[in-house]
C-alpha cells in the first residue's frame, strides 16, 4: 500500500479494503442509515462514497428516493456503479466532483453525508459551505469520523468548524476516535 498524503483521498487502486466486512466491527451500514433518519423519498448525497461500502444500505432504504454520489475520483464512482448494477439498483446518480465546489443545485438534498472523508479535504470549510448550500433548509448533515482513518478530525474541531458554518448540532452518536455527529442547516 502507498503511503497518502494529508488531505488526499485514498487511491482507487487501494479501495477493495473500504469494502472488508470487517468494517462493520465499528459501524455498520444499517447503523449509519439508522442514523440518517431517512424517509423512503429522501434526495441523500454522500460525499466520498469510494466504492459505496454504506452507498447499498441507503439506496435500498430510500426506494424512491434518490442517492447522489460525488467523488473526486472518477474511478471510485466507477467500482461503485458496477457494485449497484450487480444489484439491480437503479436509484443512484453519479457525479465525478470536487468537494470545495459541488457540481449540483443548491437546496436540493435532504440529507448528506460523509464517512472519513472531511479529513481529505484540504479547505474543510469550502467543503461545508457547499454542503450548507445544497442542503434544503432543516436539511441534515451527518459527518462519520473513525479512528483507522489517517485523516481522522475530533469531535471537538467538527463541532467547532459545523457552528462556523452556521449548522446546528443535533446529535452525536459514539465519541473518542469513533463517532457520527448530526447538524441541521436551519430552517
Amino acid at each position: 500500500m502507498s503511503k497518502k498524503q494529508a488531505h488526499e483521498p485514498i487511491p482507487y487502486k487501494e479501495a477493495s479494503h473500504l469494502l472488508n466486512p470487517l468494517r462493520r466491527l465499528f459501524l455498520s451500514p444499517k447503523t449509519l442509515v439508522k442514523r440518517l433518519y431517512l424517509q423512503k423519498d429522501s434526495k441523500v448525497l454522500e460525499l466520498g462514497p469510494g466504492p459505496g461500502y454504506f452507498s447499498l444500505e441507503v439506496a435500498h432504504s430510500i426506494p424512491e428516493g434518490t442517492l447522489m454520489l460525488v467523488d473526486i475520483q472518477q474511478e471510485m464512482l466507477d467500482m461503485a456503479k458496477t457494485r449497484f448494477e450487480k444489484k439491480g439498483i437503479t436509484n443512484v446518480e453519479y457525479i465525478k466532483g470536487d468537494a470545495q465546489s459541488l457540481p449540483l443545485d443548491g437546496e436540493f438534498f435532504d440529507v448528506a453525508f460523509l464517512v472519513s472523508v472531511l479529513g481529505e479535504v484540504p479547505n474543510r470549510h469550502l467543503c461545508l459551505q457547499e454542503l450548507y448550500r445544497v442542503l434544503r433548509p432543516d436539511g441534515l448533515l451527518s459527518i462519520t469520523e473513525q479512528f483507522h482513518d489517517p485523516d481522522f478530525i475530533p469531535i471537538d474541531e467538527i463541532l467547532r468548524i459545523a457552528k462556523e458554518e452556521r449548522f446546528r448540532h443535533e446529535r452525536t452518536y459514539g465519541g473518542g476516535k469513533n463517532y457520527t455527529i448530526n447538524f441541521r442547516k436551519p430552517a
